[in-house]
């Protein structure tokens, strides 16, 4: 449960997440349930300079970087060019519905990558509209 900011195991969301991920890798995934299960998962969240949330640019696009576990968030530390063990790699606990929402408020499109080099990585990428009516967001 999530009591005062703090997420206990039993209710991170993420074997739900898993789950769901896997499904939609075996063919039979429903996007509403990935959806939900991403919106409700406790992900680690690493962070940049000044405590700010990490993201980074591809293809024009900025993307929030989110992981399902501390290992994964390693392995893309360690893929970007190494980890230096006197280094600290901060990082927050966020829900996926948070993450949704910060991605929306940016000024650039920016979606949720998860697990970017994992064995599963998936994608929530923004929803952008043209017109008089533009609308950014995740998802």
């Amino acid at each position: 449960m999530d009591q005062g900011g703090v997420v206990r195991d039993e209710d991170d969301g993420l074997a739900r997440f898993r789950s769901e991920i896997a499904a939609f890798y075996a063919g039979f995934g429903q996007p509403e349930l990935l959806v939900a299960a991403f919106e409700g998962a406790a992900l680690f969240v690493p962070l940049a300079e000044g405590d700010r949330v990490f993201t980074s640019e591809f293809g024009g696009v900025h993307w929030v970087c989110a992981f399902t576990s501390p290992e994964e968030l390693a392995r893309y530390w360690a893929r970007r060019g190494g980890v230096d063990p006197r280094a600290e790699y901060r990082y927050h606990t966020l829900r996926g519905h948070r993450l949704a929402e910060y991605a929306s408020a940016r000024a650039e499109p920016t979606g949720v990558m998860v697990d970017a080099v994992g064995a599963a990585p998936i994608a929530f990428p923004p929803r952008v509209s043209e017109g008089a009516e533009a609308v950014v967001g995740v998802l």
